[in-house]
């Protein structure tokens, strides 16, 4: 009985990250496209890429709290810092370097925050 216990909770969390995920590529997308025709400065772009971040993270979060029957609000934070942890080690692997540990801070808050609110909500 345990063991059903783990893999349905193995489950949501995976279905809660392809959620975050697939947000995210549709997103940036959008973001490339509007790059391209809008001609965006750095601080826009700043700001679309702290929106995916945020919109991303509540899908999941919506997605993990609808599977999680309680402490939803625990599922989307779970999910946001899964997200935000594959997020920084994606980062750390292709050398990309964050300006400062102020925008780290802020990319982790926005993670957490934005899953727990998907999971309070759902």
């Amino acid at each position: 009985m345990e063991n059903r216990s783990i893999v349905r909770k193995t489950v949501v969390l995976i279905r809660a990250q392809l959620t975050a995920w697939v947000v995210t590529a549709l997103l940036l997308l959008l973001m490339a496209l509007l790059l391209f025709k809008l001609e965006l400065n750095e601080s826009k772009v700043s700001l679309g890429m702290n929106a995916v971040y945020v919109l991303s993270c509540f899908f999941g979060g919506l997605a993990a709290g609808k599977g999680g029957k309680k402490r939803k609000f625990l599922w989307g934070l779970l999910t946001g810092a899964i997200y935000f942890l594959v997020l920084f080690l994606l980062s750390w692997k292709t050398g990309t370097e964050r300006e400062s540990i102020r925008s780290f801070l802020l990319a982790a808050a926005l993670c957490l925050g934005g899953g727990m609110l998907g999971g309070m909500i759902s």
